[in-house]
């Protein structure tokens, strides 16, 4: 729930707290048809690891995705640097330099060499994960 941009900090900490509260029996909600809600409460909350140097809980394998990662984010021209795009006399910012999507990259590789593979994403939870047993942890190779 740290993030270098406040807003997605405080985004993190509201989404946190608001699945504590879905749960507790005294707080009555309704839907939008006016039927009352029961309380429920997900398992787990994850944080995406965005540009912080955080020790991440668990990370997943994105080797497979990974160019249709940076393929989404080229999408958005007026977010981030893409090379070739018109200029739109937009103010330069952190994510919108060539060197932002260099660090996407390597932060990708950095999780990845974490677990063996070639590009991963880092993940945060305030909860601890549990395991039935190690096999769920031991990759299988076909």
């Amino acid at each position: 729930m740290e993030d270098r941009h406040p807003d997605h900090g405080r985004a993190a900490r509201l989404i946190a707290d608001s699945a504590f509260l879905s749960g507790l029996q005294k707080i009555e909600t309704k839907d939008e048809q006016g039927t009352m809600q029961a309380a429920w409460r997900p398992k787990y909350v994850f944080h995406f690891i965005q540009d912080r140097y955080l020790v991440p809980s668990f990370v997943i394998d994105i080797t497979d995705v990974f160019e249709d990662k940076m393929a989404s984010i080229a999408c958005f021209a007026s977010q981030f640097y893409v090379n070739g795009a018109e200029d739109d006399d937009e103010p330069q910012s952190y994510i919108s330099t060539p060197d932002f999507l260099d660090s996407v990259i390597a932060r990708a590789r950095m999780m990845g060499k974490r677990i063996g593979v070639k590009y991963g994403e880092g993940f945060n939870t305030e909860k601890s994960i549990g395991f039935q047993n190690f096999d769920s942890l031991i990759k299988v190779v076909t």
